[in-house]
């Protein structure tokens, strides 16, 4: 029974998705992170200011 413990997790590591593998790439965004800014929701923090949209509009690409 100790192995089925075993083959799950190995199988859990397996089928594990790499991060950002599923989301779609936006030009905008793929702009935005290419000029080494981030995409975020709501307000930039206090020192960033917004320079653009990513994710088609829906997020704000922050830059210092």
């Amino acid at each position: 029974m100790k192995i089925l413990y075993l083959l799950f997790a190995v199988v859990l590591l397996l089928f594990q998705a790499t991060s950002g593998s599923a989301d779609p790439i936006f030009p905008d965004t793929a702009e935005c992170r290419s000029q080494g800014n981030f995409c975020r929701a709501g307000t930039c923090p206090p020192t960033f200011a917004a320079s653009g949209s990513c994710h088609g509009g829906l997020l704000k690409c922050c830059s210092k």
